[in-house]
């Protein structure tokens, strides 16, 4: 591959320990290309697990379904930033009590600061712990099952799978740390019935259904777009963010959405392309017309060091609800892909790049 002039003067200056030597290059906007608004989904791990959570929850009008990889249930940290380790993560010989958490979810809609829950009764939710996570425990992922049989998801729409001897990690194929490992990137490669699971394929198939097979050479662009259009720095959302966009979405498909949330410590900041390029997520959207959007939190001080979506209320009493800056900025980005094209400006070839699947 030929590498630009001013590629190689970053690696140059890179290793010699010098500033860059090349201006960091413009970031396009996020383009407007006439989405469903009926199919959009969620999923995350860990604290990006929480925060899809935290918006099947509060915008479930518009949320079809949620995949949820080591997270716990909606409003678990109820705002306490001092204990919400010992409360919401499961730790060994606690009990995670959901009713105060189904009381404040009832409460929030009755007020209108999130949807009403009976919306929550079609929802299709994926929940995965493995049983050598030692970051999130699965009674806290039990929990999270639980609220969401009390808010109303049917059983036959809820999936729970619980006994694969993963860590905290995603589980995709051909990339990432062995089953058990509890370490960064946070990505590892599991085995179920002989066969390499894949989780993000797994989650889009819960709640879309039967799905083309994934491919094994991408078609579609990885842009990088300004972020910072939908939240501010406060936020501790990063100025970048990314959006796997297939070709015939470009093309004029109407495709759907998918918001990939990535984990604490997880965000490109942290592990460069890993979450939103080397997972198998890219691979399924690529044939079955699914623009997946890959929005980013960085570390910030006091309350948020590993670059954590706000689950607990480092964002303000708020964050739990539609209004709340980090839930109002996904929601402008995913209106920003389901607004008719030409809506906004569209720039997919400056700055996009085209991208096979990495060996």
């Amino acid at each position: 591959m030929k590498l630009s002039t001013c590629t190689l003067a970053r690696a140059l200056a890179l290793a010699l320990a010098l500033p860059a030597a090349c201006p960091a290059a413009p970031r396009d906007p996020l383009p407007a290309l006439a989405a469903r608004p009926d199919a959009t989904s969620v999923s995350g791990l860990s604290s990006g697990a929480f925060m899809a959570v935290q918006y099947q929850v509060a915008y479930s009008s518009s949320v079809t379904g949620a995949g949820i990889v080591a997270g716990g249930p909606y409003y678990c940290a109820a705002g306490m930033l001092f204990t919400y380790v010992a409360n919401c993560m499961g730790v060994p010989m606690t009990m995670l009590v959901t009713s105060p958490m189904a009381m404040a979810a009832r409460n929030f809609a009755t007020i209108g600061v999130i949807d009403s829950l009976d919306n929550l009764k079609k929802a299709r939710v994926y929940i995965f712990s493995g049983t050598n996570d030692t970051v999130v425990y699965q009674p806290a992922v039990d929990a999270a099952v639980t609220l969401f049989e009390e808010l109303g998801v049917k059983s036959e729409n809820l999936r729970y799978v619980n006994t694969t001897p993963a860590g905290h990690a995603l589980l995709t194929p051909g990339f990432g740390n062995s089953c058990e490992v509890n370490e960064t990137p946070y990505i590892s490669q599991c085995q179920q019935d002989d066969v390499a699971y894949d989780q993000p394929g797994a989650i889009l198939a819960h709640i879309y259904g039967p799905l083309n097979p994934p491919t094994s050479r991408r078609t579609g662009r990885l842009l990088a777009f300004d972020q910072r259009e939908f939240a501010a720095e406060s936020t501790s959302m990063a100025d970048e963010a990314y959006a796997y966009v297939p070709q015939r979405c470009t093309d004029g498909a109407a495709c759907r959405v998918h918001v990939a949330f990535h984990g604490c410590l997880q965000s490109q900041k942290f592990v460069q392309d890993d979450f939103y390029n080397r997972t198998s997520y890219n691979d399924w959207a690529d044939t079955n017309d699914i623009i997946v959007l890959y929005p980013q939190v960085n570390d910030s001080q006091p309350w948020n060091q590993n670059g954590c979506w706000d689950w607990i209320g480092y964002t303000g009493p708020g964050y739990a609800f539609k209004g709340a800056p980090q839930m109002k900025a996904i929601r402008a980005m995913i209106a920003r892909l389901t607004a008719p094209r030409g809506a906004a400006p569209v720039a997919l070839n400056s700055g996009a790049v085209r991208l096979s699947r990495r060996d």
